[in-house]
Formats: structure tokens, sequence, C-alpha cells
């Protein structure tokens, strides 16, 4: 198996290390519950007898040490819409501690914000592969994600493609260029290894492990979509399973790898006659679409009557209220086990004993969880750096108006 390592540097600008806004005072003490930082005000507690609340609240209830709670971010389509899907994100969380991102699409961050996690936990992402709305929430969750308290390295998981600019390296390095005036705007006070993503790229044909750690093992294997460069992947730990499913053709790989899960996600397009009446798509090209790209309903439910997985979840297609009865209908003629076609913020939560799905309420406006303590004594550039970053001639306009207090001294 092929794998890149690359590791490119951004850095930050908020308030210094030492400065009085930092004073360790009791309401100023971060809210750190068994190496989690939380929102100021929350413990979650733990599930009794498997009853769970019928909504799921944020960052309220304690994972048990088996268990895995699985967060859909995003479900929707590429297509810039006001409606409340967004594209492909999924967020895994184990009862280990572990948390990792399945695809980051446009609009997903805003979703996963609401859900006021520990950003410093946040930090692995496994991309099935380059399109927008699979990977467009790179930069909200690279420098967001820094800028609200991960103090890592961001790491980047994905494939390979059919030459080196079509792979995830290339975009990785590429999007860190495109940010290079954000990133170099703020290397002062944020921390410095924060603001650094490491891409692991891996063979798109490879089958088999691509992470290992903690327990968790993490697989890739091929899919077929437009382009080579498309995979799926399948997450195991301590016997819960989650597969996951970016855009393909129904193929081999996903019907060998995806065998014996819990968890299965793939995508359930739009039918060709739903696609052709929402977009105006020609019959023939909305058939090619669906049915040549994508994997449409009845394929969708072919796939899982054959993999009988525990509870088998569809997306990628609007769940809006005249689309959806017609693709439940179209899933239905060739599966009738445990289903979910899911829309944004469903949760699901694996045990033993049960698989839970519920919806969230969460706030529409929150802000950061805070930050960690090791977070703000992370090792930062100096408040003076940034003063030789304007031009003289640009620097002379300031208004002698107003006058800043002087810059702390380093404590």
């Amino acid at each position: 198996m092929k794998r890149i390592t690359l590791v490119l540097a951004g850095l930050g600008l908020v308030l210094a290390a030492g400065s009085p806004a930092l004073a360790q005072d009791k309401k100023s003490m971060p809210n750190m519950i068994d190496g989690t930082l939380y929102p100021k005000g929350y413990t979650p507690m733990p599930i009794k007898n498997g009853n769970y609340p019928r909504v799921y609240s944020p960052n309220t209830e304690q994972l048990g040490p088996d268990e895995m709670r699985v967060i859909a971010l995003g479900t929707g389509m590429p297509n810039v819409t006001t409606g409340k899907q967004k594209a492909s994100g999924w967020y895994v969380e184990l009862g280990n501690g572990e948390k990792f991102l399945f695809d980051v699409g446009n609009g997903t961050m805003e979703n996963l914000a609401k859900l006021r996690p520990d950003w410093h936990k946040v930090y692995r992402v496994f991309a099935s592969h380059l399109h927008a709305d699979h990977v467009g929430g790179f930069a909200e969750l690279y420098i967001g994600g820094w800028m609200n308290g991960r103090y890592r390295p961001l790491e980047f998981y994905g494939p390979s493609g059919s030459e080196p600019r079509l792979g995830s390296k290339a975009f990785v390095e590429n999007q860190v260029k495109t940010w290079a005036w954000d990133t170099e705007g703020r290397r002062t006070g944020f921390p410095i290894e924060g603001g650094k993503v490491i891409a692991h790229e891996f063979d798109f044909r490879n089958e088999g492990v691509i992470f290992e750690e903690n327990g968790v093992k993490i697989s890739s294997f091929p899919a077929i979509h437009v382009l080579d460069g498309s995979v799926s992947y399948r997450l195991d730990w301590k016997g819960r399973s989650f597969v996951f499913g970016g855009d393909t053709y129904p193929n081999k790989w996903f019907m060998k790898y995806a065998q014996n899960a819990e968890l299965v996600v793939h995508e359930c397009f739009f039918t060709p006659e739903t696609l052709a009446e929402l977009l105006g798509t020609p019959y023939p090209q909305a058939v090619f679409i669906t049915s040549y790209i994508h994997t449409p309903p009845e394929a969708f439910g072919k796939i899982m009557s054959e993999l009988k997985p525990r509870h088998a979840i569809g997306y990628h297609f609007w769940t809006w209220h005249d689309v959806l009865p017609a693709s439940i209908e179209a899933v239905r003629k060739t599966y009738d086990g445990p289903l979910t076609l899911a829309h944004d913020m469903m949760v699901w939560n694996v045990t033993d004993e049960q698989v839970v799905v519920r919806e969230i309420f969460a706030d529409e406006n929150v802000a950061p969880t805070s930050t960690s303590i090791a977070y703000r004594k992370a090792k930062r550039e100096p408040p003076e750096v940034a003063t030789k970053w304007i031009s003289p001639d640009i620097n002379a306009g300031k208004w002698e108006g107003y006058q800043p207090p002087p810059l702390p001294k380093k404590q």
C-alpha cells in the first residue's frame, strides 16, 4: 500500500499567551471532564437501562464504554440551496473518546458547530473523494477548528488520483496555498501546530487498513464514481462497525467489505424520474446520472438486501415532502430490513442491545466550546511578529487619534 505524508504549515492571531484575559480564575477555567472539553454548565450523564431520551441534546449523554454514536452532519446534494440539508458529512464518536469525520462537504461544519464539540479532538478526516460536496468544508475545519481549540495538526486521509494533481496530497497542498493570506495573518496568538495539515494519501486501489490506533481500525476500498480516486471506508472497534460509502455505482468491493456490519451508510440517489422533474434534466441524462454514476433507490435496496446490515442508512438526496415518499417506495421494492433515509442532524446510538435512531435538538446560535488550558499554553509566535507585516507607507497611515494599550510583557 502506498502512503504519502505531507506536512504543511499555516499559522494564527488572537490573544497572546500571558494576556490578562487568560487569568486562571474560576470563571475562565475550562470545563474538562474525563479528558474532553465540554461547554460550561454541561455534564454528560450515562444512559440508564438503555432508556434514551426521544431527542438527543448535544453534550448531555455519556457514551458507554462499548458504544458508538454516529451523527449525520450532511446528507444532501452539491447544489446550492436554502434548504436544511448540507452536503456529505458524517461524525463518528466512540466510547473510548475517539472522534472521526467521514467527508467534510459544503456546510457540514455549521452543523458540527451546533454540537459544540471539543475541537481539539476533531482532527481526523477521511474523504471518500474530492468533489466539493464531500470536501468543500475543508477550510472551515482547517481554520475554524484551529481558532476554536485545535492545537495539533489537522490530519486528512484521502485517496490518490489517476495522476498526482488529482490526488489528496495535491488537494491539501493547494488548499493550504489558497488560504495563505488568511493563515499568514494569524501567526500570532494561535498555536503553531494547530495551523498545520498532514495529508495521508493512499492508493485509491487499496483494499485494507489505512489507520489503526487505540483499538480503532479503518480500512478503505475502491468505489466507482466519475474518475479514478473514489473510495469507501469501514471502521471497526470493539465489535462496533460503521461502513461509509461516498458516491459510487454498486460495486463488488462494497459488497465484500460491508459484510456483517452494523451501520451501513450508502448513497440512495434520486430516481431518474425525480431528477428529471426536479432539475429539468433530460431523461437520458437523468438515467445516466442516477444509475451509472450514482446508486438509485431500488439498487440501494438490492445492496442492503444482500448485505443484511444491522441498520441501513441511505443519503445523498433531498428529503423533501414531494421527494421522500417516492424514494421510500422505491427502496421498499427491494429491501424490507431496518432503514433510515437520513436527513441532517440525525443520530444513531449503537450498543450490543440496540440501535437507537433519533433527531438532534440543538441551538442555532451557539458559541464555540471555550478552549483548554493546553490550547492556551501551546507555543505561539510573539505579538511583535505582526508589527512587521504591513509596509511602512501603509503603517504610516495610522490615525493619531487612537493610541493602543502597550503590549503586555510575556509572563
